[in-house]
């Protein structure tokens, strides 16, 4: 009986041990894959009991090129459009609940639904070629210029994906996203200011802001002598890949 009873101590003590080893409800985690696209994030993650979190995200990217640029010339279709000076950049918050598979606390195959909000900074510069009224009956040379179209589109998406959480070490945690995605809905303006535009610049810009294609997305310009104004909405889908974040647990 007594060997019996210093055992239990014995196993009470060891797990003791481990579980101030592994340690906590927190885990504060960043994802290196999308930091290596300088997309820079950061999340807390808090346990609720041992199959259910929550928690809290924040990425930011800085105002860039944009990335898979062959890949957004073909979605935007509009050859007027300079893709070499694109400039993209974004911000959102992420709120997320994560439903685990297993017994151990925020480790193993888990569910986690989500919901998103998200601004994109954009600058698109857009080229057009106008002819300059006649003076004294004397045609002058066409004119090509540029406008830089800028402003944000905002997003919000529900969406949920899978994955699966380690627990590495002593504090340090793995996280790996196998697939999901979103669904929502945006809006936005862009904006290109000018001084005084002549009429016949107003009318080349109208027309080649006009032929931009970028379904789904619905694209209103409106052109005057101070300016363009291009109002977008539409739907957002998102998909979420193949990705791996690192944590410390506490």
């Amino acid at each position: 009986m007594k060997k019996i009873t210093l055992l239990l101590l014995v196993t009470i003590s060891l797990n003791a041990n481990a579980q101030s080893l592994i340690g906590g409800d927190n885990i504060l985690k960043t994802s290196i894959t999308s930091d290596a696209l300088k997309n820079f994030n950061l999340t807390y993650e808090r346990s609720l009991n041992h199959f259910i979190s929550i928690s809290a995200s924040y990425r930011t990217m800085p105002k860039g090129p944009i990335p898979l640029k062959s890949l957004a010339e073909k979605f935007i279709d509009n050859p007027n459009i300079n893709f070499d000076n694109f400039q993209i950049g974004n911000n959102a918050i992420t709120l997320e609940s994560r439903f685990y598979l297993g017994l151990q606390k925020m480790s193993g195959f888990y569910i986690a639904p989500y919901v998103r909000s998200a601004n994109f900074d954009l600058t698109v510069p857009v080229t057009y070629t106008y002819q300059p009224a006649a003076v004294l009956g004397i045609n002058p040379p066409a004119v090509t210029a540029s406008a830089k179209v800028e402003g944000t589109i905002r997003s919000q998406a529900y969406g949920a994906y899978v994955g699966v959480q380690f627990q590495l070490l002593t504090k340090l945690v793995l996280d790996i996203w196998i697939a999901g995605g979103s669904y929502g809905s945006s809006n936005g303006k862009l904006t290109a200011p000018s001084d005084n535009l002549p009429a016949p610049a107003v009318n080349a810009l109208q027309k080649v802001l006009d032929q931009t294609n970028a379904k789904p997305f619905t694209l209103k310009s409106t052109v005057t002598s101070t300016g363009a104004v291009v109002d977008t909405q539409g739907p957002w889908a998102g998909f979420k890949g193949l990705g791996l974040s690192l944590g410390l647990r506490f």
